[in-house]
């Protein structure tokens, strides 16, 4: 399958909010974005509770684990973790701005050091057969974007990385915090542009500061894919114009309604089995816009679905709320 196909459309993660409840809610929305797993360290691969750690459900795919870490070794085992765990894509994150993972060395740090982010990858290429891709930032701190990118991107890809995803800002590990790397940091799409230009045969996906399908289209004349991140988790109505306006297909519900209807059997599940209420209905706040009765849809489940005996009754209490369903997916 050509790579647009591939990664035409990717729902970032985001550290302690895209866990598995939010990816099937996700998957209902698009068939076919290509969902990410929060980013995980080798450690807690290798050493930590597997199933807890990278248990999915079969809906999820297509779906990639993030990991991060600098040990060739140690990504190569926790890699093949991923795979054996059914992974469809092990991504290496070189992108993540936060202080542990600068202390951890591993995340954006690893943007001055691309020949042992290329030891990484090469070590993963050995270990599993499903794709090896990198997330990136376009340089951190002082560097000459213009040379750090292509510098990395050059000894990953020699490496046998099958994709690159660039994130179209610097980090500044000193100086900003992890907050204001996502916002402060002018984006630069030109310069992820012209590293395609420059690698013409190798996949590149884009990321950064797009807020919905309308703004992702234009830069697919220019790169294979594009991610979203924070704008697909505050509005996830947003998912909806995915597969009819990026890949031609109608989208698998005609409203946001509609979808909640049908995550219902799989919160009916998790409840059976302990997982509370909030921790599902939570990356549902912000899935009607423009509708009467958003607002006490939002106010509904904040104050009534993190009772710790909240059933799936509060949900459908929530929807009940929404006024006028036809619209609910502008």
């Amino acid at each position: 399958m050509p790579p647009d196909q591939l990664h035409r459309f990717s729902v970032a993660p985001m550290m302690d909010w895209t866990d598995r409840h939010c990816r099937v809610f996700h998957r209902l929305l698009s068939r076919r974005a290509r969902l990410y797993s929060e980013m995980l360290t080798t450690g807690a691969v290798i050493h930590g509770d597997r199933n807890r750690l990278l248990g999915f459900d079969p809906c999820e795919h297509p779906l990639a684990l993030q990991l991060g870490g600098s040990d060739p070794a140690d990504l190569a085992r926790a890699a093949k973790i991923g795979e054996d765990f059914g992974y469809d894509e092990i991504n290496l994150n070189v992108g993540c701005p936060s202080d542990r993972v600068k202390d951890g060395r591993f995340g954006a740090c690893l943007m001055a050091e691309p020949a042992l982010v290329a030891e990484g990858v090469a070590a993963m290429k050995r270990a599993v057969g499903v794709p090896v891709t990198v997330k990136c930032r376009i340089g951190i701190d002082d560097q000459d974007p213009e040379v750090a990118l292509d510098t990395l991107a050059r000894a990953v890809v020699e490496a046998g990385a099958d994709l690159l995803i660039v994130h179209a800002r610097k980090a500044w590990l000193n100086g900003l915090s992890p907050k204001e790397n996502r916002d402060v940091p002018p984006l630069d799409y030109d310069r992820v542009y012209r590293l395609k230009a420059s690698l013409p045969g190798v996949p590149i996906v884009i990321n950064g500061g797009i807020a919905g399908v309308d703004e992702a289209k234009p830069h697919l004349s220019h790169v294979d894919g594009v991610m979203l991140g924070r704008a697909a988790y505050q509005e996830p109505w947003r998912l909806l114009a995915v597969d009819p306006e990026l890949f031609g297909e109608p989208a698998p519900f005609a409203s946001m309604s509609a979808a909640l209807q049908a995550m219902m059997p799989y919160i009916e599940a998790q409840l059976a089995q302990g997982t509370r209420l909030h921790s599902i209905t939570r990356h549902f706040v912000g899935a009607y816009h423009g509708v009467p009765g958003a607002r006490a849809f939002r106010r509904h489940l904040a104050e009534q679905g993190v009772r710790p005996d909240a059933g799936i009754a509060v949900l459908r209490e929530a929807i009940a709320r929404i006024e006028d369903r036809a619209v609910e997916a502008a």
